[in-house]
């Protein structure tokens, strides 16, 4: 990500202004565009762990059907967990935790509240706090976990459906992000006098800093168009 950032700054610096003196003044609109790709990185990371964390719940319900107490359903659950995921998983790190906590005698409520706050997913921390007040109160733990697991996985349902209905807006985006720079770029080769005008001076500068305004302004307003948060 900071390679590409530091690409894009190199590219839009050249492009616009032809100067090494605005690749250190375009360092803004690296970080800035630097942030934008770790929330988009954040964001896939999240939804797999909901992913995993689904199937979790699915396979500690069946654990506890067969009859394990919640605290050897946990360290089974590492167990059947490794054979789908490689050793590298989120869900098997954050298993690994609980499973040495559960050794070292932490009551496994406060295992689940703890995992809640690593992750800091709204459906992890909703789960920790009827999982907790269902263990001190005797609750019915399995309809619990499959009532957990259903909403989950209903989110992750609606969330690919979204980003198959937005797919095809999504590529037309990434394009149309482009086409400015490809504008720009056609231009200088076809009209290298033209475009000679907008370079070196105080009215061109001006000019192309303006269409850079727009046009970061326009790719802003275009990622929130189509970012649905569910």
């Amino acid at each position: 990500m900071i390679l590409k950032s530091g690409i894009v700054v190199v590219s839009v610096a050249w492009i616009y202004y032809r100067s090494w003196v605005a690749v250190i003044l375009m360092i803004p609109v690296g970080i800035w565009y630097y942030i934008r790709l770790l929330d988009e990185c954040i964001r896939r990371k999240e939804q797999e762990f909901l992913v995993q964390f689904k199937e979790l719940m699915q396979t500690f319900s069946s654990l506890l059907n067969t009859g394990y107490s919640v605290e050897n359903a946990v360290k089974e659950s590492l167990k059947e967990m490794s054979v789908f995921y490689c050793g590298e998983a989120a869900i098997l790190r954050e298993l690994e935790i609980m499973v040495r906590q559960i050794r070292m005698q932490v009551p496994v409520e406060q295992t689940v509240e703890e995992l809640a706050w690593r992750t800091r997913l709204a459906d992890v921390e909703n789960f920790a706090g009827v999982f907790m007040t269902a263990k001190r109160s005797g609750g019915d733990m399995i309809s619990i976990i499959r009532n957990t697991a259903d909403q989950i996985g209903d989110k992750i349902d609606v969330r690919r459906e979204i980003d198959t209905m937005l797919a095809a807006k999504k590529y037309e985006f990434q394009v149309m992000s482009v086409i400015p720079f490809g504008i720009v770029l056609y231009m200088t080769v076809s009209f290298p006098e033209f475009m000679g005008n907008l370079y070196g001076n105080v009215i061109g500068t001006g000019v192309m800093t303006g269409c850079l305004i727009i046009y970061l302004g326009a790719y802003g307003l275009g990622q929130k168009i189509i970012q649905i948060e569910v």
